[in-house]
């Protein structure tokens, strides 16, 4: 509900179908939550409105005579309608952005470098990462090929029990399926 709309069913008490202006407003609560991108959009185009009426307000102020005051107070009742729709609108919006890129923000910055810094911690840390997982992976082979020397036995047997360990992981992973949002859906066996 825009804020034309808004100052139309305040003005009746009603919203045209019957409904009073807090059933109508119930209603179109009620479907704002269901859609967290039409949220969004709708917070989007409040904002969009309110600087709108800001610039319009502007340009009543900068060119004010008496014959613009209905006017201005028009575009000011139209401007507290918009902030109150859209705090309302904004309330049912559950973005969280973090305090780094409000900073960056306030710095003047473009907040994609945030994003940018994010982005080369993460492939750092995953090259750290990575080099970890390698270096266990070459003492877990070194550590084998010593221990075949020595207990030739035993690792054929440690093999056997890691070669059956897969084959079951194998046939679970392939009794489960994925679901559209990732989590695993798992089947039961009859």
């Amino acid at each position: 509900m825009d804020s034309s709309q808004s100052a139309a069913t305040a003005g009746t008490g009603g919203g045209g179908n019957g409904m009073t202006t807090s059933q109508s407003s119930a209603m179109v609560a009620t479907t704002v939550v269901d859609d967290p991108k039409k949220n969004l959009n709708q917070v989007t185009n409040s904002i969009q409105k309110v600087l709108g009426l800001l610039h319009q307000l502007y340009l009543t102020v900068s060119s004010f005579n008496a014959a613009s005051q209905l006017p201005l107070l028009q575009c000011l009742n139209s401007l507290v309608l918009e902030l109150d729709n859209m705090v309302k609108l904004a309330e049912k919006c559950n973005i969280q952005v973090p305090m780094e890129v409000l900073n960056l923000i306030d710095d003047g910055k473009n907040p994609d470098e945030f994003t940018r810094d994010v982005i080369n911690s993460c492939i750092a840390k995953n090259q750290i990462t990575k080099g970890k997982t390698d270096a266990f992976k070459g003492l877990h082979r070194h550590l084998l090929e010593e221990l075949e020397q020595a207990f030739p036995d035993e690792v054929e047997s440690y093999r056997e029990i890691r070669a059956a360990s897969a084959a079951e992981l194998k046939h679970l992973a392939q009794a489960q399926t994925t679901l559209p949002n990732g989590d695993v859906k798992i089947k039961s066996e009859l």
